[in-house]
Parts: C-alpha cells; sequence; structure tokens
C-alpha cells in the first residue's frame, strides 16, 4: 500500500475518533494499522475507507458452518458422534463486499496473490453488470483507489 494511501485511511480514522470521542488528545487515539499484504487486510481496509467515506460497505460471509455431531451416552462413555458441513444459504459466486456508493450498487470482489475467480464468480458479475450494478476486482488497495476514484468522477 502506497504511504500517502495509508496516512489518508489514518487521517479519515482519526477525523472519526475526533467525532466520536471529542475530548481524547490526538496522541491518545489508538489507529488501525491498514494494510493490503493479505485478503482478509485488504478487505478490512476498503471497507473502512467506504464507510469514512460515507458510503455503505459490509463484508459478505458466504462460507458454510460446520456443526458439531452430538454427544451420545454409551454405557459409562460419551460417544462423540461425528459433525457435518452445512452449505451456505446465500449466492453462490457473491462478491466479498456489497456497497452502495451515491446510491449505485457496487460488488466488490477481493483477490489476493494468485488467487482467481471461480465460473461462479464470474457468472455473478455479469448478472451484477447486466442488472445495472457495478463490479470490480481488487487486488490491493492503491489500484482500487485509483478506481474508485474514477467511479466518483463519473457518478
Amino acid at each position: 500500500m502506497k504511504k500517502e494511501n495509508k496516512q489518508l485511511l489514518q487521517q479519515m480514522e482519526r477525523a472519526q475518533q475526533r467525532i466520536k470521542y471529542p475530548s481524547l488528545p490526538d496522541h491518545a487515539v489508538a489507529l488501525t494499522n491498514w494494510q493490503d499484504n493479505s485478503a482478509n487486510a485488504l478487505t478490512k481496509s476498503i471497507i473502512g475507507f467506504l464507510n469514512m467515506s460515507g458510503h455503505f460497505a459490509e463484508r459478505i460471509n458466504t462460507m458454510g458452518t460446520y456443526r458439531q455431531g452430538r454427544r451420545l451416552k454409551v454405557g459409562d462413555g460419551v460417544r462423540q458422534m461425528p459433525g457435518r458441513y452445512v452449505p451456505t444459504t446465500g449466492v453462490k459466486g457473491s462478491a466479498d463486499i456489497s456497497a452502495t456508493i451515491k446510491g449505485r450498487s457496487v460488488k466488490l470482489e477481493i483477490k489476493y496473490g494468485k488467487d482467481r475467480m471461480s465460473k461462479e464468480q464470474k457468472a455473478y458479475a455479469e448478472r451484477t453488470i447486466a442488472s445495472g450494478g457495478i463490479y470490480y476486482v481488487a487486488r490491493d488497495f492503491d489500484s482500487f483507489k485509483e478506481w474508485y476514484d474514477q467511479l466518483i468522477e463519473s457518478i
């Protein structure tokens, strides 16, 4: 992440903290260490930036859950039954971030390193664009910020 983008995020966060805690001195404000060195860190940075910019952004979790098996009393002991994986009820291929920017529906897919889009994610992107939404694949914060600036100019 470029130094100026990291400083921008810290300035935005500091401004938010001043509003939330007006009596707290600047030196006492604990700022987030904004990064884009992993998919998780990039997602957090983009969501933070969008929300601090006055937009609405949220992380979409499409991962299923593991349900632990029941514990059964067998004789003098207890037996743990095997668990099972329960798939998500969400749409396959959903983007990682769902946002509303200036009234427009924006879906952001986070891809880090060698990670590539699945066929379900490509289909989701096509459906989003066909229905008038905006779809973007973010690989790092700097290119996301450039795309965001162009988007704001065009709206």
